[in-house]
């Protein structure tokens, strides 16, 4: 206490501590988080023992209902695959990432980049990624780096979606065609193809020429049967040949020879014995190309929406842990370094446990997070998949206001949520509190 020469009062060093004082200032935010937080609260409390007009009470009817229905279920396993996998792995990342950007000379600069986007709201965030995972590989980056990929190592088939025009003479079979007939050596056998755009034909196809019977050889010609004004399964003038195209001979089921057309189409199958064959265009030749993965079907739809969500979080995680690591001292390292111990040592050892308060910090903000996702399943998943991924918030949306929803079991769902989140952010807050004390 100290006293003013010129009024001679007492004048408090510490002011603000009076509770009445501190009212004033307190209420405009306890009115509003009154409105906005305790008001819904338990409106959606005492709505969840109602039913669907909320003018009946059924007790706890709608939380037996949650319990029971198909779809409440399965997105509360996917919510459990959600909280063992991404918070785990954001955390994981943030963290090595967080120790490799120490070491490197732009290392803000490389972690405002991962940070970058958390900037973009996650509705944004949902459509770029619909259309990074889109199937058809001219729209969807990952199955366009899948797919070349791929074709790097196995080249695609040559003659994809050809089919012989005489659906008779040569029958589907295993992938490939066979003929119905059997020939004898010495035949020549016509195989006009269809459903192959002329313009694919190899550059080096020449004119289609037809072979002539041999005496002990079986031959043949596989041609594009396309030309305009010609006579259907007959070789007209002009018409190419189908160069690189793989023939098998089959006797009783069995292949006995095999062949590959040359540019103007011909086969010969030259050490065939007496007896008859049957022709078989192999599988090889029509297969359809490798168009990569259906990401967003029913059985990836939930990591490709994990993955989208780990991608755009772990800059939060790596900022707060980079935070902690600066606040590391540094001769603890440095002891650590001049008794011998590895870089991996004093990682494991020294860093990881000084920054344990930070990681469970993260790790549980992130599991808070996670409960209540719902922006990227609502737009990633197609809806003919979005029973497959769903989670309980989007539930609790669905539930409440589609067509003819239900507030009563909508209203149970937020609860059950709620409770959820709430000992997450009871862990948080105690956490915070013990720090500051």
């Amino acid at each position: 206490m100290t006293v003013a020469k010129a009024g001679r009062f007492a004048v408090d060093p510490t002011p603000g501590r009076s509770p009445r004082q501190a009212v004033p200032f307190l209420l405009p935010a306890l009115v509003l988080l009154a409105a906005l937080v305790l008001y819904p609260l338990v409106y959606s409390l005492v709505r969840s023992f109602f039913d669907r007009s909320g003018s009946a009470f059924v007790g706890f009817g709608n939380y037996v209902d949650l319990f029971t229905d198909a779809r409440t279920l399965t997105a509360f396993k996917n919510n459990v695959i959600w909280v063992v996998v991404a918070p785990a792995v954001v955390t994981g990342l943030g963290l090595v990432l967080a120790v490799l950007t120490e070491r490197i000379r732009w290392a803000t600069a490389f972690r405002l980049v991962l940070f970058m986007p958390m900037a973009i709201s996650l509705f944004a965030s949902g459509i770029i990624f619909r259309l990074v995972y889109e199937e058809d590989p001219n729209q969807g980056v990952v199955n366009a780096v899948a797919v070349g990929v791929h074709d790097l190592f196995s080249a695609p088939s040559p003659y994809a979606g050809a089919r012989p025009r005489d659906a008779v003479a040569f029958a589907p079979a295993e992938g490939g065609f066979t003929s119905t007939s059997t020939y004898e050596p010495g035949s020549a056998v016509p195989v006009p193809l269809v459903g192959f755009p002329p313009g694919q034909v190899a550059s080096e196809a020449s004119a289609a020429t037809q072979p002539r019977a041999g005496a002990r050889e079986l031959r043949g010609v596989v041609w594009l049967d396309v030309s305009v004004g010609g006579r259907a399964g007959a070789l007209d003038a002009g018409e190419r040949g189908l160069p690189g195209l793989a023939v098998e001979a089959l006797r009783e089921g069995r292949v006995v020879g095999r062949a590959t057309t040359g540019d103007d189409g011909r086969f010969t199958f030259p050490d065939l014995g007496d007896g008859r064959y049957a022709l078989r265009l192999a599988a090889t030749n029509f297969a359809l190309p490798f168009r990569g993965l259906t990401w967003l079907g029913p059985s990836l739809i939930t990591p490709v929406i994990i993955s989208s969500w780990i991608w755009i979080m772990t800059g939060f995680a790596i900022t707060f842990i980079a935070a902690g690591l600066s606040a590391i001292p540094r001769d603890a390292l440095e002891a650590a370094r001049v008794d011998g111990a590895t870089e991996w040592q004093v990682f494991r050892r020294v860093t990881v446990p000084l920054l344990s308060p930070v990681l469970l910090v993260v790790f549980v903000t992130l599991v808070i997070n996670v409960l209540k996702v719902f922006e990227l399943v609502f737009v990633i998943a197609p809806g003919s998949v979005q029973e497959e991924a769903n989670v309980l918030a989007l539930q609790m949306w669905q539930v409440s206001f589609n067509t003819g929803g239900d507030q009563g079991v909508g209203s149970a769902l937020a609860v059950v949520l709620f409770l959820l989140v709430a000992p997450a952010m009871l862990f948080n807050v105690r956490r915070f509190r013990r720090e500051r004390s």
